[in-house]
Order: C-alpha cells, then structure tokens, then sequence
C-alpha cells in the first residue's frame, strides 16, 4: 500500500469520525431538565423533545406518570412532597429530567377539617363535601 493511500483512508476515516460526531452531538445534550411544580391531584404535560424508552419515578408516592406517547407525558400530583422525573430513550440516554414539587397550589375549592388528630379532605364550590382524598391520619409533628 503506497503512502497516498494510508494518507487517504486516514483523511476518509478522520472525515467518517468528524461526522458521526456532528450526527451525535444533537441528541447527546438535549436532555430536558426543570424543576416543574404540580398541584396536589391535577396534571401537568410535559413534551418531549425525543421519543422515551423507559420513565423513572423517585417516590410514586409523591408524583405519577401516565405516558400517553413517546413524546409525551403527564405528571399528575398524588402526594405533597418532592421526587424526580427521568426519562430516557431506547438507548439508556436521558432525554428528559426534572425535579417535581407537588404543591397544595391556590387552595381554592380545598379545605382540610381538623377533629381531634384526624384531618378530612374537603372538596368546596356552593357547599363541601368529603374529596376522595378522605382523612390524613394524625397531625404532624410541631417543630
């Protein structure tokens, strides 16, 4: 093999190289990362910039996800507190990552009846009633 041709298929495979990492590069940092706030029993969208394999939840206590395509999700608030959302494509790589705090929000149409150590969940517009939520258990602690 003469030295043009070593010279050659080395500026190809240089060449080949520097393409596949101009192809790469897009996808390896567009993950998406946020920290979102949900309230407690509603749902937030979260568009995708790139279809997910798989979805982690932190504490499914806390938030829920509800995959509806591969590029979108719904975080709905099941529990006050603070968890993380990852999502990853086929590959293993993160394409979307985010802190979620899950927040009583405005309040408005909610109210917590307190009897003794028990708390009630109330859903209000014209009058209350008990929400599904129903009781909570005993008062926390007071710092």
């Amino acid at each position: 093999m003469t030295h043009s041709n070593r010279f050659s298929r080395a500026v190809r495979f240089g060449a080949a190289m520097a393409a596949v990492a101009v192809l790469a590069a897009p996808t390896m940092g567009t993950a998406q990362s946020a920290r979102m706030s949900v309230e407690i029993d509603q749902a937030a969208r979260v568009q995708l910039r790139g279809p997910a394999g798989s979805v982690i939840v932190g504490n499914p206590l806390i938030a829920d996800v509800t995959v509806v395509d591969a590029n979108t999700l719904y975080v709905t608030g099941k529990g006050y507190g603070v968890t993380e959302i990852v999502a990853v494509d086929a590959v293993g790589r993160t394409v979307f990552q985010s802190e979620v705090v899950v927040t009583a929000g405005s309040g408005s149409g909610r109210v917590r009846v307190w009897r003794g150590g028990q708390a009630t969940e109330m859903a209000c517009a014209a009058s209350c009633s008990p929400s599904l939520r129903g009781t909570s258990g005993a008062a926390p602690d007071a710092p």
